[in-house]
């Protein structure tokens, strides 16, 4: 049986092995793009791509570190033929997610 999404496979798959998330969403957001001129003669529908990653793996590592690693990780992805064209990364540490949360929550009470 092929898979409709092998791309957003291969990125799930890739990314749990490499970095054991304790968080990893997967946005495909091609649909919103089709009309973009770079995307013109393209039949591929996973080319735009929101991750929002929450990983041990990140820590000690500044921004630019963390999407390097996961561009690293996507390489053949984002080369191939109608691969990835897009890519949008939310990195964060478990205890920077935790913190975010509180100060979500706090803002939130606040109001």
């Amino acid at each position: 049986m092929t898979s409709n999404t092998p791309r957003e496979d291969a990125i799930r798959t890739k990314v749990t092995d490499a970095l054991n998330p304790s968080r990893l969403e997967i946005f495909n957001d091609s649909s919103k793009h089709t009309h973009h001129k770079a995307m013109a003669g393209s039949s591929s529908q996973e080319t735009h791509f929101r991750l929002v990653i929450t990983s041990e793996a990140f820590k000690a590592k500044m921004q630019p570190a963390r999407h390097r690693l996961v561009y690293q990780l996507l390489k053949d992805e984002m080369a191939a033929e109608g691969g990835i064209h897009a890519l949008q990364l939310k990195t964060m540490t478990p205890d920077e997610e935790a913190r975010a949360k509180e100060r979500e929550e706090g803002a939130a009470g606040a109001s």
